[in-house]
């Protein structure tokens, strides 16, 4: 039983620092724009050497359609063609359904990060011998936490990539998911096989335990 602790807790440490990572970082998918190289993440989109916020150069003031923050003007004199560009691809898909997905794909992945935590101290105490709850024990629940935090994931990752494969895919002949979307996959990866790990240990521990002669 403890060995398949053991190997749960080390998958789930591994995917819960990936899915921190992923993320995090700005490399969800990369591609070219008029022959230089961008990239983005959940937060942030880079072209060029400048970095911005996802939500920074586009809005909507009360009363009117889409306009120009001066954060946009200062971006655009910074990058040039390649930032009014990139500008012009998301002032047609309007703020709106954007910022809907990537405020979905954000809180999927934090909610999945959260999971994997709480899994990972619920696996830590159980290789304490008592249960939590008289009829709820620790390995049953750190393996559920797991479950869900790989749910999550796949759900954000779903999303993620339904939106970038039917939007981006359409409007940047070169382009690529990139290595922080891969991490997100592995970090799924990770989790689910804690979850079996540890599932695997509650089985184990119940036959044991009704073996046991009272």
């Amino acid at each position: 039983m403890y060995s398949f602790m053991g190997g749960g807790i080390f998958c789930a440490w591994v995917g819960t620092i990936l899915l921190v990572v992923a993320t995090a970082t700005d490399h969800w998918m990369q591609y070219r724009l008029s022959g230089s190289f961008a990239h983005q993440g959940l937060w942030r989109y880079c072209l060029g050497s400048k970095c911005y916020q996802q939500t920074e150069s586009i809005g909507e003031a009360p009363g009117q359609g889409l306009q120009v923050y001066p954060m946009q003007v200062r971006a655009c004199r910074l990058e040039g063609h390649l930032l009014s560009r990139w500008t012009n691809l998301w002032l047609r898909e309007g703020k709106g359904p954007a910022q809907a997905y990537w405020n979905a794909t954000r809180a999927f992945m934090i909610l999945s990060a959260l999971c994997a935590t709480s899994g990972i101290i619920l696996g830590i105490l159980a290789f304490a011998q008592q249960p939590t709850f008289t009829r709820l024990s620790r390995p049953f629940s750190a393996g559920i936490m797991f479950f869900a935090s790989t749910l999550f994931n796949l759900l954000a990752l779903a999303i993620y990539t339904g939106v970038t494969v039917s939007f981006l895919g359409r409007r940047f002949g070169d382009w690529r998911f990139s290595w922080s979307y891969i991490l997100s996959w592995v970090a799924l990866l990770m989790t689910f096989f804690a979850g079996i790990f540890y599932m695997c240990a509650y089985r184990m521990h119940e036959c044991q335990r009704l073996s046991t002669p009272r």
